[in-house]
């Protein structure tokens, strides 16, 4: 491995391993959220885990893809600057959602978490064809949290 890849991943791996451990940490699957009504398309709990290995595992491939190949200091600063606010929205929903116990605020805050996945891959993509197609899964998991999510509202909504 060239040494020049060192560095962004180890940034991008630890990046991507405090997102998923802060995440997880603020995620309390207890009382509240087992007496929830979920639909019955939901996932089982495990699956949850699974899908966010996965997803920040190519979440980190595509950052140092991209990173390696912005052209420019600026084009990398803001690929930086695209994962951290990404970052930040994930935990950000897994607040609202787990900790705040407000399903309907977690959804509206979903959106900008959707929109910045969708920014993303839009923006990589442009640099790195591999780091585009690495984010897609991350956007079709966050179309079905947003669904289930949804379902939670109105199958046990109003909150507050």
């Amino acid at each position: 491995m060239n040494r020049s890849w060192l560095l962004p991943i180890i940034v991008a791996g630890v990046a991507a391993l405090g997102v998923a451990m802060l995440g997880a940490t603020i995620t309390d699957l207890g009382p509240w959220y087992q007496a929830l009504e979920k639909p019955a398309w939901a996932p089982p709990d495990p699956v949850f885990g699974i899908a966010w290995t996965l997803i920040f595992a190519l979440a980190a491939v595509a950052a140092v893809s991209t990173w390696r190949a912005a052209p420019t200091t600026r084009v990398a600063d803001t690929v930086i600057g695209l994962f951290a606010l990404n970052g930040f929205l994930n935990i950000l929903w897994s607040l609202i959602f787990f900790r705040i116990q407000r399903p309907d605020w977690a959804f509206a805050e979903l959106l900008l978490l959707w929109l910045s996945v969708g920014a993303l891959i839009l923006f990589c993509g442009r640099y790195s064809r591999l780091a585009g197609f690495a984010l897609v899964p991350y956007l079709i998991w966050v179309t079905i949290a947003g669904a289930l999510n949804w379902q939670v509202i109105e199958l046990n909504g109003p909150f507050g």
